[in-house]
């Protein structure tokens, strides 16, 4: 079997079979996702098939963007806790990136059968039923994916998670969505208006293109090795100037952003006349304090005299 072959089995088997290889928090709130997918898409389901709203459809084709990405994030969240193997020296982190570009393009793809959808109710357009206990169950699907979002983000910002931050992104997106769905569908059984119903459909399309375009963005940019976020970066640059008393001077600062994984590389100037071992105690100090403020990374030091003029011939790579 060729190493690829190999590589493929071994990243479904852990994704299906072992899927204890996935952080346990990480992988439960990727549970919650799908959990909560699957209740608002029978919900909102039922909703539709109450009042016949297109509004209400479009909502609900939504919900299954929902599940897909939910699932999508458990396998790619179960990925990326693959250790690092000869293949992959950095680890799997970065397979994070590819469930919310996932996500993004499922969530293009719903907003286009929304838009379809809700032109061919302009061209034929139908009266709305039972609209009372349909906007009830809708608002109950709203509630789910209210808290659902608000877990996944807190999650997901504390343990560096795009994956998760995306699908709480984008179920926020979808409470917003229902809430403007649900006043539409409340005003055209008040006013009879039932060109209403369409025209916040397509509303919600528009709303849904946005979002995913945002989240391929983002994914691009991961897959890019953007750099640390400015308030990282301050964080980590904080750290290096406060060794500064002890004669040590820094440049040629890079980082990169992978999942929930950071990378940081750095060239420590440090006086010529130190031994080896004081360099290296040094540099391991640096490295701990950097730890401290950002918990997940990597980082490589390259030590260089202070005094040596060759050291200074890397200055190009020090950030404006």
């Amino acid at each position: 079997m060729g190493s690829g072959h190999l590589f493929m089995f071994k990243l479904l088997g852990s994704a299906v079979i072992n899927t204890s290889s996935a952080p346990p928090a990480l992988q439960r709130y990727a549970w919650l996702s799908i959990a909560a997918a699957i209740s608002t898409i029978l919900l909102k389901g039922v909703a539709w098939k109450l009042t016949g709203s297109v509004g209400l459809l479009s909502d609900a084709i939504e919900s299954f963007v929902n599940l897909a990405g939910a699932l999508m994030a458990l396998w790619m969240l179960t990925v990326a806790a693959l250790p690092a193997d000869d293949e992959h020296t950095h680890g799997h982190s970065k397979a994070e990136y590819f469930s919310s570009a996932f996500e993004g393009f499922l969530i293009v793809l719903a907003a286009g059968s929304i838009a379809y959808t809700a032109i061919d109710r302009f061209i034929h357009p139908q009266p709305l039923e039972t609209v009372g206990i349909g906007l009830l169950v809708s608002v109950l699907a709203s509630v789910i994916n209210f808290l659902t979002a608000r877990t996944l983000m807190a999650v997901g910002k504390k343990h560096n998670s795009i994956t998760l931050e995306a699908d709480a992104h984008h179920l926020m997106t979808d409470v917003w969505t229902s809430v403007g769905v649900i006043a539409g569908v409340g005003l055209v059984a008040v006013t009879g208006w039932i060109w209403l119903d369409p025209a916040i459909a397509l509303l919600v399309a528009i709303n849904i293109i946005w979002t995913g375009w945002h989240l391929m963005h983002r994914s691009a940019s991961g897959m890019m090795d953007s750099s640390l976020p400015s308030d990282d970066l301050k964080k980590i640059e904080g750290v290096l100037a406060s060794f500064e008393a002890q004669g040590i001077a820094f440049h040629a600062l890079r980082t990169r952003q992978a999942g929930s994984r950071a990378f940081i590389s750095v060239h420590l100037l440090m006086p010529g006349h130190w031994s080896i071992q004081i360099g290296h105690d040094w540099s391991e100090r640096i490295e701990a304090e950097i730890r401290r403020e950002l918990a997940n990374a990597h980082i490589t030091t390259h030590i260089e005299p202070l005094e040596d003029p060759v050291s200074m011939t890397d200055q190009e790579l020090d950030r404006p």
